[in-house]
C-alpha cells in the first residue's frame, strides 16, 4: 500500500505543483506578481476543500459500514477508481506538452480583465480536482481507511519528492522533459489501475456478485504466497514453506494486482485491460502522422490547382 500511496501523492501533488508553478511564474515574469497572492489563496483553499471531502467520504463510507454494505461500496470505489487512474494518465499525456500555453493563455485572460475572482475559481478547480482525486484513490487503496493511507511513509515521501522537483524545476536547476517524465509515471499509474481491477473482480467473486468459469486457473502458493496468512495456511496444511515470503505476495498485490490463485475472469481482465491501453496508445500516437499526411495534402491539392489554372488560361 505505501508504494501505491507514494505513487499516487508524487504524481497527484506534482501536477498541482506544476500547474500552479507555471501560472505564478507566467505572473512574475509579466509584471503581475501582485496577483500571486490569489492564485495561492484558491490553492489553499482547494487543500482545506479536499479535506473536507475526505472527512464526508469517511462518514459515507461509515455509515455503509453500519448497515453491512461497506464490501460494495469498495467494490465501486476500486472500480471507478481504476477508470479515473486510466484518465488521469492519458489526460496528462494529452496536455504536458501545452499544459504552460494552455495555463498562461487562461491566467492572461484573467490579469487582462482584471479578474481576481476568476483567479482564485481556477487555481482553487486545479488543485480540488488534483485532491479529490487523491481522495478517492486512496480509498480504493486503503479499502476506505483514507486516514491510514496518510498515516503512512509512502504519502509523507510522495509529497516530499514531489516539492523538491517542483522546486528544482522551476529553480531551473533540473531540466525535465514534462511528456517523458509523465510517461514513466504513468506506466506504473497504469498498473497499479489494472491491479485495482482486477482486486475489484476478485472481490465481486467472493460476495457472488458474479460467478467464475475457473475460480483457480493455477495455483502457485508453493511458491509466491499472496499473503502471509496464506503462507501459514500452506505451511500448515503441507508441512512444507513456500519457497518465498507471503509480505513479497502482499506488496505485488498492492502494486501490480498479483493473485497466486486467479480466476479466469480475473486473467482476463488484466490482460484485456493492457491490450486496451495499447490500443489506445497505438491509436493516439497514429494521430499526429495522420494530421502530417492530411496537411501535407491540403498544401499540395492547390498548387495542382494553380498549375492547371495556369494550362487553362495559356
Amino acid at each position: 500500500m505505501e508504494i501505491q500511496a507514494l505513487l499516487i501523492t508524487f504524481r497527484e501533488v506534482l501536477e498541482a505543483l506544476l500547474i500552479v508553478g507555471i501560472i505564478t511564474t507566467f505572473l512574475k515574469r509579466t509584471d503581475n506578481k501582485k496577483f500571486t497572492k490569489y492564485v495561492w489563496l484558491g490553492a489553499g483553499l482547494a487543500i482545506l476543500a479536499s479535506v473536507g471531502v475526505a472527512m464526508l467520504f469517511q462518514v459515507v463510507f461509515t455509515s455503509f459500514a453500519a448497515m453491512g454494505s461497506e464490501m460494495y461500496l469498495k467494490v465501486s470505489i476500486m472500480l471507478v477508481s481504476s477508470l479515473l487512474l486510466t484518465q488521469m494518465v492519458f489526460w496528462m499525456a494529452k496536455h504536458s506538452k501545452n499544459l504552460k500555453g494552455q495555463m498562461e493563455g487562461k491566467m492572461g485572460k484573467l490579469v487582462t480583465t482584471g479578474n481576481v475572482v476568476g483567479m482564485v475559481i481556477h487555481s482553487f478547480l486545479v488543485v480540488l480536482r488534483e485532491g479529490v482525486e487523491t481522495v478517492f484513490f486512496f480509498a480504493a487503496i486503503t479499502g476506505g481507511d483514507i486516514e491510514k493511507g496518510f498515516q503512512g511513509w509512502g504519502a509523507i515521501t510522495g509529497v516530499i519528492i514531489a516539492s523538491v522537483i517542483s522546486y528544482l524545476f522551476f529553480k531551473g536547476t533540473m531540466r525535465i522533459p514534462l511528456k517523458s517524465f509523465f510517461k514513466v509515471t504513468g506506466a506504473f499509474i497504469v498498473m497499479i489501475a489494472a491491479g485495482l481491477l482486477v482486486q475489484g473482480i476478485s472481490m465481486m467473486q467472493d460476495l457472488q456478485m458474479i460467478g467464475s468459469v475457473m475460480p483457480h486457473v493455477y495455483n502457485i502458493t508453493w511458491l509466491l504466497p499472496e499473503h502471509p496468512i496464506d503462507y501459514a495456511h500452506f505451511l500448515r496444511d503441507t508441512g512444507t514453506a513456500p519457497l518465498l515470503s507471503g509480505d513479497v505476495g502482499i506488496f505485488l498485490k498492492a502494486l501490480f494486482g498479483y493473485s497466486s490463485m486467479p480466476s479466469l475472469e480475473e486473467m482476463l481482465a488484466y490482460i484485456g485491460y493492457f491490450v486496451v491501453i495499447y490500443l489506445l496508445v497505438t491509436a493516439k500516437n497514429q494521430e499526429p502522422a495522420k494530421q502530417k499526411v492530411e496537411k501535407v495534402q491540403k498544401q499540395v491539392k492547390p498548387t495542382y490547382s494553380n498549375q492547371a489554372a495556369g494550362q487553362n488560361v495559356k
